[in-house]
C-alpha cells in the first residue's frame, strides 16, 4: 500500500515536469509566433493550453484524493503543498504565454512588437525559456542549489524589462498609444512568466528543506 503511494506521489513530479516542457514550448512558440506575426502559430499556442489546464486538474484531482485517503504528513505533506503550488503556479506561466500569443493574432499580419524592440523582446523570450527549464530540472532533481540561483537568473528579465520602458518613454517614441499598449502588456507577461518560474524553484528550496529560500542562504 506504502509503495502504490510513493508512486503516486512520485508520479506527481511528472506531471509537473511535463507541464514546464509544456509552457517552455508555448512561450518560445509564443514569441516567434508575435515576432514573425504568424497566426497560425499562435492559434496553436491558444488552443494548446488546454493541455496545460487538463494536466493541472490531473494534479489537483491526485492531491485531492491522496489528502482524504493518505493524511500525509512530514516530507510528503510538503510535497503534495509545494505540487500544489508549483502546478498552479506552471498553469498560470501557460496562460501568460497563451496572452502573447493572443496580442500577435490581434495584430495579424502586422507585428505588434516595433524594429527597434525586436531584439529585446526576442531576449526575454530567450531568458523565459531558460528559467522555465532551470525550474523543470529542479523539479524533477530537487537541486536546492539550482532552485536558489533561479533569484539571480531572473535579474536579466528584470533589467530587459527596464529597457522596454525605456524605449517606450523616451521622447522619440513614434509609433502611438496602441503600440505603447502592446508593448507595455507583452513586456508584462514576460515579467510574471519569470516570477512563476522562481516560485516553481522556491517551492523546490521548501519541498526539501522545509524552509524558504532567504531562511536557506541566511544559514
Amino acid at each position: 500500500m506504502r509503495d502504490a503511494y510513493h508512486d503516486e506521489l512520485d508520479a506527481l513530479t511528472v506531471r509537473l515536469v511535463e507541464m514546464t516542457r509544456l509552457v517552455r514550448s508555448a512561450i518560445s512558440r509564443a514569441t516567434t509566433a508575435l515576432l514573425d506575426a504568424d497566426l497560425h502559430l499562435a492559434e496553436s499556442v491558444i488552443s494548446h493550453d488546454e493541455e496545460v489546464d487538463r494536466i493541472f486538474a490531473e494534479v489537483e484531482t491526485s492531491i485531492f484524493d491522496l489528502m482524504a485517503r493518505q493524511q500525509p504528513v512530514a516530507v510528503d505533506l510538503r510535497m503534495i503543498i509545494a505540487a500544489l503550488r508549483m502546478g498552479a503556479d506552471l498553469e498560470r506561466m501557460g496562460d501568460l504565454a497563451q496572452h502573447v500569443a493572443k496580442v500577435a493574432r490581434l495584430r495579424h499580419p502586422e507585428s505588434a512588437v516595433p524594429p527597434e524592440m525586436r531584439a529585446t523582446i526576442l531576449e526575454m523570450g530567450q531568458v523565459a525559456e531558460r528559467l522555465v527549464t532551470k525550474a523543470g530540472s529542479c523539479v524533477a532533481s530537487r537541486d536546492v542549489e539550482t532552485a536558489l540561483e533561479l533569484e539571480a537568473d531572473d535579474d536579466a528579465m528584470d533589467r530587459l524589462h527596464r529597457r522596454l520602458f525605456k524605449v517606450l518613454m523616451a521622447p522619440d517614441w513614434r509609433y502611438g498609444v496602441e503600440p505603447a499598449i502592446d508593448v507595455t502588456l507583452i513586456g508584462r507577461y514576460y515579467e510574471r512568466y519569470a516570477d512563476h518560474a522562481v516560485r516553481v524553484a522556491r517551492d523546490v528550496v521548501y519541498l526539501v528543506t522545509g524552509s524558504r529560500p532567504h531562511d536557506v542562504t541566511a544559514m
